[in-house]
């Protein structure tokens, strides 16, 4: 029988990966993304470019409205997201931080693995070069799991829906070399946090930055258009 798993496909370089390796173990993968308010809308254009190169069945968006209470530089315009900082980037949580995304995520992402009658989910999370994020932690992961095995009709039944997440104790070097070796083509990502009307990279972010060093430190090419620094 085809195994099937719900991954989440963001658009950027580590839910590429994800994908790419769920692929590989065998599944047949069903893409969910989320239009959750963020101001970097256009991280949507290449996660629908990631899950058709790489096989996705179905590619679902779905509409939120995390915008709605704000709170993050992610989807409050009033809130500036942070460039250049040189500071450890992993030592506190970061105004990109977005109130309770994944326990959102995923919650949904548990709903539609339950319609599909899928025996996992797939997340990108990495509790190593992260941006200080509290639901990339593996506690967190655990805990979700644990939930997710009492809130669901085949939790209940003794058919778990297994939270996979290949990437949490990767460096994004080790990353990317992963990906490389999947095939995913990386210039059809995008992981800014502030790209230009172009759909271009800031390369000042936290996320480009730690894209960038991923890609040095992987000696892989890095294909990623950046505005003009």
């Amino acid at each position: 029988m085809t195994k099937k798993a719900v991954v989440l496909v963001s658009g950027g370089l580590d839910s590429a990966t994800t994908l790419a390796i769920a692929k590989d173990q065998g599944y047949d993968c069903y893409a969910v993304s989320f239009n959750y308010g963020q101001r970097h809308l256009v991280e949507l254009e290449s996660a629908k470019a990631v899950a058709s190169a790489m096989g996705a069945i179905e590619h679902k968006v779905v509409h939120l409205g995390l915008d709605d209470i704000g709170g993050s530089a992610l989807t409050d315009e009033n809130i500036a997201v942070p460039q250049n900082i040189d500071e450890n980037i992993s030592a506190h949580i970061p105004v990109t931080y977005v109130p309770a995304r994944n326990t959102v995520f995923l919650s949904l992402a548990l709903g539609w693995a339950e319609v599909l009658d899928a025996e996992a989910i797939f997340i990108g999370v990495n509790a190593v070069d992260y941006s200080g994020y509290p639901d990339c932690r593996p506690e967190y992961i655990d805990a979700f799991q644990g939930m997710a095995n009492l809130a669901t009709k085949k939790g209940v039944e003794g058919q778990l829906i297994k939270i996979e997440t290949p990437l949490i104790h990767l460096t994004k070097a080790e990353i990317i070399q992963k990906g490389s070796e999947l095939g995913v083509d990386y210039a059809q990502t995008l992981s800014c946090y502030a790209p230009d009307a172009e759909g271009r990279a800031c390369g000042r972010c936290d996320s480009c930055r730690l894209r960038k060093q991923g890609f040095e430190a992987a000696n892989v090419a890095d294909p990623t258009v950046y505005s003009a620094l």
